[in-house]
């Protein structure tokens, strides 16, 4: 069975202003995530998900799906602020989505095999979906855990001149394997390398050379129930606040540590670029063209 591409498109691109993941990047009109697919497709991928909202369906539809007919099996998922376990509502006033976990869950229905979870405006190069793609279609032991895989990227590599970004910070084992993940949401670039800014007066000095998540992870359907259950306990403890997010490394983080799950780490010798900002696009445009001027890519994806 092939592995699933799953690009997490339903963000409101609240830092960026707009739907990014419509922008065009490429020298022919590509967007970022049509370079996602791209590689996926080489990477022996038979099937994308996107998950979207209802709100700009049918913009994304058109602009984006279409152009993937008769290539790769396309579906949808959609993720609704309001699809909440039985019991919970959202609060008054609250507009922001519940984060990258509750956007997963909303595909449950249309991903049953093993597959790959990405952010849809974050190029991550052809070969980390090379290796994913083959670790995918390894046989996981039967031994009542979950054993996923994820690629990582050195934080000085995923780092925006234009302000601050969020990043999952891993370490490892000596067998390659994920040890945590600790979430940190405003990591900015700095003379030493990069500092986390999420407690004024107690920064977190980080190098740079440290290996963070970019939402790369490849998993099997049984993180469903996982991320079902995490979800509700959640919503329990902090579904009362306005801009509260259930993160997707975070509870993997907390799958390891209780010994439900394990992650390899997988090396790539690519280096991740993305907008989080408008000023970001320049270096976005610039890296995709050097790329297809070294002849990693052709001059239109789908010409």
């Amino acid at each position: 069975m092939k592995p699933t591409l799953l690009i997490l498109a339903a963000g409101m691109g609240s830092r960026y202003g707009g739907l990014k993941q419509l922008d065009a990047m490429g020298p022919s009109g590509e967007v970022v995530l049509d370079y996602s697919v791209f590689d996926a497709i080489r990477a022996g991928f038979g099937k994308v998900v996107f998950v979207i909202r209802r709100d700009f369906e049918e913009l994304f539809r058109t602009q984006i799906g279409s152009k993937y007919a008769g290539r790769i099996e396309v579906e949808y998922a959609f993720q609704d602020i309001n699809d909440l376990p039985s019991g919970f509502t959202v609060p008054e006033g609250r507009t922001k989505p519940w984060g990258t976990a509750h956007a997963l869950l909303s595909a449950e229905k249309v991903v049953n095999e093993p597959f790959l979870m990405i952010n849809a405006d974050d190029f991550y190069g052809q070969d980390a979906y090379k290796k994913i793609a083959a670790d995918l279609v390894q046989p996981r032991p039967q031994d009542g855990k979950s054993h996923w895989s994820m690629v990582g990227f050195y934080l000085k590599n995923t780092l925006s001149d234009h302000g601050s970004v969020s990043r999952g910070v891993c370490t490892c084992d000596s067998h390659g394997m994920l040890s945590t993940v600790l979430e940190m949401t405003k990591i900015f670039k700095c003379d030493t390398g990069a500092e986390n800014r999420e407690v004024e007066g107690a920064y977190v000095p980080l190098t740079g050379e440290e290996v963070v998540s970019m939402n790369f992870f490849g998993f099997t359907p049984d993180i469903f129930a996982h991320l079902r259950a995490a979800f509700t306990a959640f919503l329990k403890e902090r579904g009362h606040e306005q801009k509260s997010e259930c993160y997707v490394p975070a509870q993997v983080d907390a799958l390891i540590a209780a010994g439900k799950a394990d992650v390899r780490v997988l090396e790539t010798t690519g280096k991740w670029f993305g907008v989080t900002y408008p000023e970001d696009k320049a270096e976005v445009v610039a890296s995709i063209r050097a790329l297809v001027d070294a002849g990693e890519y052709p001059q239109s994806l789908w010409g």
